[in-house]
């Protein structure tokens, strides 16, 4: 039950952060509605895709009309989100956590082995993102300094961790969400970040 609410509150948190991007575009309802569909969904397909399942929204509407029903409530509320104060990265930062691990757990239920486990709790967790941002043409989170996929990884990892450890799904499932939103929540209200390439080098080879 805990897994699937984490399912539908990433779905919901991805649409909006689509939702609010396309309310800065000026889109209309019709591509608003879609934009914020194709966030709220894009992790998860992409998932089921690799992992060769059905996609999982093809065989339950209900992720389908969440994100509708989120694209219309952001169609109408985006411009008083927006002045809370990065909105965007917030709620992408809670769909991340929540992607980490329904990515991982989905991966687990179907015999994935540890590691692919946890690359796709990573996959499922920044897709959705990344396409969103590709199609709005700006930069995406995973090419800017402050820490995101690294939350994403470290998520999925304490969740597969504390299964494998027999903590049981709602701990494992807590304790990952809760370690990928500290460590992404970081990055945003602390700027963290890991050193680049060049901060690592100490001197310059011909």
């Amino acid at each position: 039950m805990l897994l699937q609410v984490l399912d539908y509150l990433g779905v919901s948190v991805f649409a909006i952060s689509g939702g609010i991007v396309a309310s800065r575009l000026r889109f209309d309802f019709v591509a608003f509605v879609f934009f914020a569909t194709m966030t709220g969904v894009g992790g998860g397909t992409f998932r089921d895709l690799i992992l060769g399942v059905p996609v999982f929204w093809t065989q339950a509407e209900g992720y389908l009309i969440v994100c509708i029903v989120v694209s219309v409530v952001t169609w109408f509320l985006a411009h008083i989100v927006e002045s809370w104060g990065k909105p965007l990265r917030w709620a992408d930062a809670v769909g991340l956590s929540a992607y980490a691990v329904m990515g991982a757990a989905k991966a687990i239920s179907l015999g994935s082995t540890p590691v692919v486990a946890i690359l796709m709790g990573v996959s499922t967790a920044t897709f959705g993102g990344v396409l969103r941002d590709v199609v709005a043409g700006e930069p995406s989170a995973i090419v800017k300094p402050e820490i995101y996929v690294t939350a994403a990884a470290i998520g999925a990892a304490v969740f597969v961790l504390a299964e494998a450890i027999g903590a049981g799904y709602w701990p494992a499932a807590v304790a990952g969400f809760l370690s990928a939103m500290v460590i992404r929540g970081g990055a945003i209200a602390k700027g963290w970040s890991l050193p680049g390439y060049g901060k690592m080098r100490t001197s310059v080879e011909p």
